[in-house]
């Protein structure tokens, strides 16, 4: 009897089968409907054989073969294909058009379908003439030098001593689907296990390398995929301790967008002195300090109200008596980490962003996302993980719509060398709703080259001094989008539930602005209805560019001639925020109002530039002045 061929990617429509068909049907019997472990490799449902065993209904057993196959989705099918060739570790490979491709499996001949073990011993011999089958059916290129620019990029701190070891953070392109990345994830398990399982022996009496390195790392296991990371309809990846042969097969495949070797990240604070509290007062007057206004502070007590702020750092004192019980715990992203803030720099964030005494925003709920350890330090991948906690508890409370909730602020007082992972995680949160304040940095050095400072959708905060002077760490550069009070400032801080610290950096002005941004959102037109949602309001990028064109404008000191903004925050003094949300949705009326006041203001200046001119031309600027106001 001649063999027959099954394409698992065009099969024949079918139905669902019956218990008794079930029992009939050999390839139901082997694969259990889930797949079996065949030769150390996993078989997906679905790499089944047609044919006639004697003894067995043909029908039965041809329509037990096609229901299985119609189990698989097409992309399901990429990912059983991708598998085998894995498995057979054809590490360098290019799978072009996985998609189209209609690859036949195995060619098995019916008589020798006696038995399972019969069937299992085939499907073993058979592995290495399938997987070359379906390389020549896919036109897979084996590597060359030429194809280095077709795989996904590595990327990697430009300080070595950040590196983490054999530890990297892995994204997916944008249009990858879920039952892809699953089957994704489940391949490189197997790859890791394959590869990684060839070293559990020593060489002349030691430990190989990565298995130590793990050791010392304290990484249960034989490391491998650790945890994944979603935010929805934006970004999505994994990370985990892999060997190099490893990453070399996950940067071939067709679903990853780039590969990062995992980085320490720090918190970003620099000097701790005496007492003073100038910073609110300071972003409540567009003048400079002096003695009668560098303790007052100007703001609506309303401010805060209705919105969340996440403080993504090393926790919160969230029992402080300076946060009203308006401080919780969210999540703490180190494994092996308790609930608690060890080292004081969350506290203090967080007190500038919402505490009674030194917060902007004296009304927000303030929510712990712990991703630094006590000792201020941590990985790149643990702070992408809180940047996922912080945007998907957003979405959950934006679907939720509960009444009064007006918003999410996040602040990152931290960083590290330049990291695409983090920058596309931030990214995605704002683009996911959150308002995003980061931490320029402290190195009086280029802000773009740091990570978060260079994520484009967040707001970049640089440090300012109580005289008006950039501070002297400060980053700077075009990706610092403001500045805000960082020097000498006063919040709260572990050690007692009455604890302060006074500190220095831009770690101390991003809070401001996390603080500010929270204040804006509550205080939004509209925000009080009890029609209005979350989801309708002002958008992070309108936010951002409103708190930009409010900011007191060319006021600070040693501020680099390189694009650097002269720009300090500013949050209106208590006064009519017209002026402020009048560029986010201007009526009719609205446009006319601040059309007039430009006129207005041009004229005056012409006027005073007139004054020793003749009186003819005080008669134009009067005739100026009478046409423009008929024209209204």
């Amino acid at each position: 009897m001649s063999s027959n061929i099954l394409s698992v990617f065009n099969p024949p429509p079918s139905r669902d089968l019956t218990p008794e068909e079930s029992k009939d049907c050999l390839p139901c019997q082997i694969l259990g409907g889930c797949g079996a472990l065949i030769g150390g490799t996993y078989l997906a449902t679905g790499l089944v054989f047609r044919g006639e065993k004697p003894g067995i209904n043909s029908a039965n057993y041809k329509m037990c073969v096609r229901g299985l196959v119609m189990l698989l989705t097409r992309s399901s099918q990429v990912a059983i294909v991708s598998t085998l060739l894995a498995a057979q570790q054809i590490n360098a490979l290019v799978l072009p058009n996985l998609g189209e491709a209609a690859a036949e499996v195995f060619r098995v001949e019916p008589a020798a379908l006696n038995s399972i073990d019969e069937v299992a011993n085939i499907i073993e011999s058979s592995f290495n003439a399938a997987s070359n089958k379906i390389a020549s059916k896919l036109n897979i290129e084996l590597f060359a030098e030429n194809q280095e620019s077709k795989f996904a990029p590595v990327f990697q701190s430009q300080n070595q001593e950040d590196i983490i070891k054999d530890k990297y953070i892995i994204v997916f392109k944008s249009d990858v689907g879920a039952d892809v990345i699953d089957f994704h994830q489940n391949w490189v398990a197997e790859v890791h296990s394959s590869h990684v399982g060839k070293l559990h022996h020593k060489r002349n009496g030691r430990q190989h390398p990565f298995l130590n390195n793990l050791k010392q790392q304290s990484i249960a296991g034989n490391g491998g995929l650790s945890d994944v990371f979603h935010i929805e309809n934006a970004v999505s990846g994994y990370m985990g301790h892999f060997l190099p042969q490893t990453i070399e097969m996950i940067r071939r495949h067709p679903a990853v967008a780039f590969v990062e070797k995992d980085s320490y990240v720090k918190a970003i604070n620099y000097d701790t002195q005496a007492d003073s509290p100038w910073g609110l007062a300071r972003i409540s007057h567009r003048e400079p300090l002096s003695l009668g206004s560098f303790n007052k502070y100007i703001y609506d007590t309303d401010g805060g109200e209705g919105v969340t702020s996440y403080i993504i750092d090393t926790g919160i004192n969230v029992n402080h008596e300076d946060f009203e019980g308006r401080a919780k715990w969210g999540a703490t992203i180190p494994q092996g980490d308790a609930d608690v803030d060890g080292n004081g720099h969350g506290s203090h964030c967080a007190g500038t962003i919402g505490s009674k005494h030194y917060g902007v925003a004296k009304k927000a709920s303030l929510v712990a996302v712990k991703v630094l350890r006590s000792n201020g330090s941590g990985s790149m991948s643990d702070v992408v993980k809180g940047v996922e906690y912080a945007a998907n508890a957003h979405l959950k409370a934006v679907k939720e719509n509960k009444k009064g909730f007006k918003g999410s602020t996040a602040n990152m007082s931290l960083g590290g060398g330049k990291s695409p992972a983090l920058d596309l995680a931030v990214n995605a949160a704002v683009k996911a709703g959150i308002h995003f304040s980061v931490a320029a940095g402290n190195d009086n050095a280029d802000a773009c080259n740091y990570s978060p400072a260079a994520a484009e959708n967040a707001i970049t905060v640089g440090a300012s001094t109580i005289g008006d002077y950039r501070a002297y760490f400060s980053n700077y550069g075009k990706c610092v989008d403001i500045f805000a009070p960082g020097l000498n400032i006063l919040s709260t801080y572990i050690g007692s539930n009455l604890a302060t610290a006074t500190l220095s950096g831009t770690s101390m002005a991003a809070p401001h602005v996390a603080g500010l941004l929270s204040y804006f959102l509550s205080l939004q037109p509209g925000a009080d209805s009890e029609f209005f949602e979350a989801s309708s309001g002002v958008t992070p990028a309108q936010l951002k560019k409103n708190v930009i064109a409010f900011g007191s404008k060319n006021v600070l000191d040693d501020i680099p001639n390189d694009g650097t903004p002269n720009i300090l925050i500013y949050n209106g003094g208590n006064k009519n925020l017209t002026e402020f949300w009048g560029t986010t949705t201007p009526s009719t009326a609205d446009v006319k109002a601040v059309d007039l006041k430009d006129l207005e203001t041009k004229i005056d200046s012409l006027v005073e530039s007139a004054k020793d001119e003749s009186e003819h031309l005080l008669a134009e600027i009067k005739k100026m002045v009478s046409s423009a106001f008929a024209k209204y």
